[in-house]
This record gives C-alpha cells, structure tokens and sequence, in this order.
C-alpha cells in the first residue's frame, strides 16, 4: 500500500530532481521511492546495533570514559 505526503524541498533542488526524471523519463514518485530504499539499506546496520540489549548504554559509557580521558587507543582495541 502507498501513501501520500508533502516534502518540503529547496526550489533549486527540486528543479534538479525535476530535470533529471524527465531527461530520465521517470516519475518523481519513483525517483523519491528509490531514494527512500537507500536511506533505509544505509542505516538498517546501525538499527541492528541499536536492537543490542546494551549497546547504547556501552556506547555512552565509552563516550563518558574518554571525556575523562580514559578508554584504549586504535593499537590497544585488538587486545
């Protein structure tokens, strides 16, 4: 099923969008439909790790100890 909505874009960028699917003798819905797609492949790792019971939380302890200036160098991390 598909929806629609708004997208508030700047003037010049859509006229670009706009320039490329018609040389490209495409639909802007399926211009933005294929943008969507990548930017959900781009971040499903990063959702993944946030679905570890506990790497949040690590995350910010790590960033905690390193703003007291603890934590391992890149050389140290392999141990």
């Amino acid at each position: 099923m598909t929806t629609a909505t708004t997208l508030r874009l700047p003037e010049e960028k859509l006229k670009l969008i706009r320039a490329i699917a018609g040389y490209e003798n495409r639909h802007l819905s399926d211009i933005f439909l294929e943008l969507s797609e990548e930017y959900i492949e781009r971040h499903r790792e990063t959702l993944e790790f946030l679905n570890i019971p506990g790497f949040t939380k690590e995350c910010q302890d790590g960033l905690e100890e390193i703003k007291k200036g603890g934590g391992k160098t890149l050389i140290e991390l392999d141990d």
